[in-house]
C-alpha cells in the first residue's frame, strides 16, 4: 500500500512532466514563430525592392516608348523628304529629257 504522500508526489511529478512538455512545446512554437516573422519581414523587404525596381523599369519603358515614337516620326519625315527630292528629280529629268 502506498502512502498519501507517495501518491501526491507521483501526481506532482506527473504534473511537472506535463508542465515541462508544455513549456518545451511553447518554446518550440515561439522559435518557429520568430523564424516565420523573420521570413515574412524578408519577403516584405523583397517585395518593396521589387516594387521599386518595377517602378523604375516602367519609367524607363515609358521614356523608351517616347523616344521610339520621336525617332519613328523623324524617320517618316526623312522618308517623305527623300521621296519629295526623288520625285522632283524625276520631274526634272522628264522635263529635261
Amino acid at each position: 500500500m502506498t502512502s498519501p504522500l507517495d501518491d501526491a508526489m507521483k501526481r506532482l511529478d506527473a504534473a511537472l512532466g506535463l508542465l515541462e512538455a508544455s513549456v518545451a512545446r511553447r518554446l518550440d512554437a515561439e522559435k518557429r514563430r520568430g523564424g516565420l516573422e523573420t521570413e515574412l519581414q524578408l519577403m516584405e523587404d523583397d517585395r518593396s525592392r521589387l516594387a521599386e525596381e518595377l517602378d523604375g523599369a516602367l519609367t524607363r519603358l515609358h521614356r523608351f516608348e517616347a523616344a521610339t515614337d520621336d525617332v519613328s516620326r523623324r524617320v517618316q519625315l526623312a522618308i517623305l523628304a527623300v521621296q519629295t527630292v526623288l520625285a522632283q528629280a524625276g520631274q526634272l529629268e522628264a522635263e529635261g529629257g
